[in-house]
């Protein structure tokens, strides 16, 4: 059943920094679980506030924090070269420590809404986000993550500094990654390497893999969307929101 929404920008507070976010609310008198959103390094534009309805449509409160707030607030973009190159500019300035902090005040915030079950949280991230969305499967709050197509894990993190990967013991709930086989920018040895800590430390996950998909395929917006991975992946989404929210 496909539910009515409604959809609002907010701002939450991450320490003394207001950030921009996006939200998303079913109608419904029940309370649900939260996800929240993380963009690619294009920013809150409006691929990721799709997402946060489409989410919210299936019954859940979705958010999506601009996490480029402090490097360039209200940023939002395409998908041409020189966007992308503005948008790698930012990427490599964040840092693991301001991330988590913005995505806890998000999830902070949601906690305060009275349509949310409080520890009912998951999470989502494409692209630059699916990298991100790994670090917050770290957060006690997340129980269930689903990351697409993040770029790095195994080799590098925001900031510097130890890999992202090394930290996949930290991860409290289940998560689900999703990959494109021709991804360009994720070697297939990356994805090995991801599914062999995931199974080192186990951590419940599965790791799906699309033939004839590339980077960014659950993008409709982007030249390298692939509708077949793309209605697969979704539903291998809504079956990880509703088994462990």
């Amino acid at each position: 059943m496909t539910l009515q929404i409604r959809s609002n920008l907010t701002q939450i507070h991450s320490g003394d920094l207001a950030i921009d976010a996006y939200l998303a609310i079913p109608e419904t008198d029940q309370k649900v679980p939260a996800i929240v959103v993380i963009q690619e390094i294009f920013g809150v534009n409006a691929h990721i506030r799709n997402v946060c309805d489409r989410i919210a449509k299936l019954g859940y409160v979705a958010i999506a924090p601009a996490i480029y707030q402090r490097l360039a607030p209200r940023y939002e973009t395409g998908y041409s070269e020189a966007d992308v190159k503005q948008g790698r500019i930012y990427k490599e300035q964040t840092k693991v420590d301001e991330l988590l902090s913005d995505i806890q005040a998000a999830i902070d915030y949601v906690k305060t809404l009275p349509q949310v079950e409080p520890d009912r949280i998951g999470c989502i991230g494409f692209c630059f986000g699916g990298h991100v969305a790994y670090l917050a499967a770290t957060l006690p709050d997340i129980k269930a993550t689903a990351s697409f197509y993040g770029a790095g894990i195994p080799n590098w993190s925001p900031g510097g500094g130890t890999a992202t990967i090394e930290r996949t013991a930290e991860i409290k709930g289940k998560l689900y990654a999703f990959f494109g086989a021709d991804d360009a920018s994720i070697p297939p040895e990356h994805v090995e390497a991801i599914r062999s800590a995931l199974d080192r430390h186990s951590i419940e996950h599965q790791v799906f893999v699309y033939p004839k998909a590339g980077h960014g395929f659950f993008c409709e917006a982007r030249s390298s969307y692939a509708p077949e991975a793309a209605k697969a992946a979704w539903q291998q989404v809504q079956q990880l929101f509703d088994e462990s929210l």
